[in-house]
């Protein structure tokens, strides 16, 4: 199998300095899967343990001159610790622009290769950034994992068309900002949220202990997917009498989830997205949260990047 190809400027810019510091903290091993068409960072698809994390570059995103080749058609997946990973392509990247008039001057490298490390008599696979100079080159090879066999990636590839799935209905956050506020005080305050999602647009959340209740709804929020007109008579009632009822009446689901989970979704903000969607599974299976990108400049999706993650829930909820 092989696989190399040159990291662009924008490429460089979207792995250092927002992707890999937000899939760092998701966890310190992920998988990394490569294709023909596209390059998917992978947290937890396999394991089934903790938040299961998606984020997915079509190649021309990230790289130019990109070749693959295996057999298994063009497929290759390793693991890879994220924090060697970030550290190689940061210290890649000021080399080149030390060097050269930026990042992409000196052309950054990237591809597969075995190497015989010493005090060993097997040669280990290692993901390779190499930064050629005028009189120099300068390389930072990363260890992964033996690749995937091919029981292994059809395995990868199920769990993630799986997880590809969306909820029946979705609601727009914009104000990332107030969310984050809100789950750092909840963190002081207990181990369990429950989070309603209605189909009139409405996100409730409340943690509750024996002392303390603390709550937040965000109300009319933009719907995606399955919607309904709220009753009118909802209006004087307090937010949790409302969220019980939408729930009563099929027009909301309720699952309970970890503060901790939650609080570690909210790391994806470090990747600068624009705005995010919330949504329940069919049967309250998991809370799905989907990163939305801009192009820079307009109010349009980039369709070359997408992230989200499942957080499971501790509790089936009710639907």
């Amino acid at each position: 199998m092989k696989f190399k190809a040159f990291l662009t400027e924008n490429g460089v810019n979207l792995l250092e300095k927002r992707f890999l510091p937000a899939l760092d903290k998701m966890g310190k091993i992920c998988h990394l899967y490569l294709t023909r068409d596209h390059s998917i960072f992978l947290h937890n698809l396999l394991n089934g343990d903790g938040i299961q994390s998606v984020a997915q570059f079509r190649r021309e995103a990230l790289f130019d001159d990109y070749r693959i080749s295996s057999q298994n058609e063009d497929r290759i997946a390793f693991a890879v610790d994220v924090s060697l990973l970030h550290r190689a392509l940061r210290s890649s990247v000021s080399i080149c622009t030390e060097f050269g008039n930026g990042p992409t001057a000196n052309r950054l490298q990237i591809k597969l290769v075995k190497k015989l490390p010493s005090n060993s008599t097997q040669p280990m696979p290692f993901l390779t950034f190499e930064t050629k100079g005028f009189k120099s080159a300068v390389i930072q090879d990363v260890p992964i994992s033996k690749p995937l066999s091919r029981a292994q990636l059809l395995e990868l590839q199920t769990a993630l068309d799986a997880a590809q799935d969306l909820p029946p209905t979705l609601v727009q956050v914009p104000d990332l900002n107030q969310l984050q506020s809100f789950v750092d005080r909840m963190k002081h305050v207990g181990d369990l949220l429950d989070v309603s999602i209605t189909k009139y647009g409405d996100l409730h959340m409340q943690i509750s202990t024996t002392l303390i209740t603390l709550g937040a709804e965000f109300r009319k929020l933009l719907v995606i997917g399955e919607q309904a007109d709220a009753p009118a008579d909802d209006r004087n009632l307090s937010a949790q009498a409302r969220s019980s009822r939408a729930v009563l009446r099929g027009d909301a689901q309720s699952v309970q989830v970890s503060v901790k989970h939650f609080a570690k979704s909210l790391c994806y903000y470090l990747a600068k997205p624009d705005c995010a969607f919330y949504g329940i599974a069919p049967q309250g299976a998991c809370l799905t949260v989907i990163f939305q990108f801009f192009i820079p400049g307009s109010r349009q999706m980039d369709k070359s990047i997408s992230l989200h993650c499942r957080l499971p829930v501790l509790d089936p909820g009710s639907s």
